[in-house]
């Protein structure tokens, strides 16, 4: 899956055409170079029209997908990960796995210091689900921050529609 194009360029962004895939598509996420490794800081990515399918009903269901994360060598890359959101858009799964498998993808891809996916799912029947997904690195300043803020998670619940 991991496709990291320090020297090689992107082959995503800005390429002429733009493939779309259908079903879920890991290998179009790419990466580049973090040019600050020296620093901790935090890149936060909002996809804002997420779909994917509910896997018993068929039914599109829409969220807004918070991805935050301290980066260490690598970072992904907006485009590749635009195109790998999009291939969930026929892929059949409950919203707790979709957050945890692009989790997993990004956390394999990256090999980030802090990584988090909260996925703020529209209601349907009432009800809004939000799972989050968070990964640490092991580093004891690292857990210390999985540790805040799933801990704190819940203190200022987000509500969407």
């Amino acid at each position: 899956m991991r496709q990291n194009t320090k020297n090689a360029g992107l082959s995503k962004l800005g390429s002429s055409t733009t493939e779309y895939k259908y079903e879920y598509a890991p290998e179009l996420l790419e990466t580049f170079e973090n040019k600050h490794q020296e620093n901790d800081f935090w890149v936060t990515l909002n996809a804002d029209e997420f779909t994917a399918l509910c896997p018993i009903t068929n039914q599109p269901d829409f969220a807004t997908l918070i991805i935050n994360y301290i980066p260490c060598i690598d970072m992904v890359e907006s485009k590749s990960l635009k195109l790998y959101l999009f291939s969930f858009i026929n892929n059949g799964e409950f919203h707790e796995d979709v957050v945890n498998k692009i989790g997993k993808d990004l956390v394999k891809l990256m090999n980030p210091k802090y990584l988090e996916v909260v996925g703020l799912f529209y209601p349907r029947g009432n009800i809004s689900i939000h799972p989050t997904f968070s990964y640490d690195n092991g580093k004891k300043k690292y857990k210390k921050i999985a540790e805040h803020r799933f801990i704190n998670r819940n203190l200022n619940p987000q509500r969407i529609g």
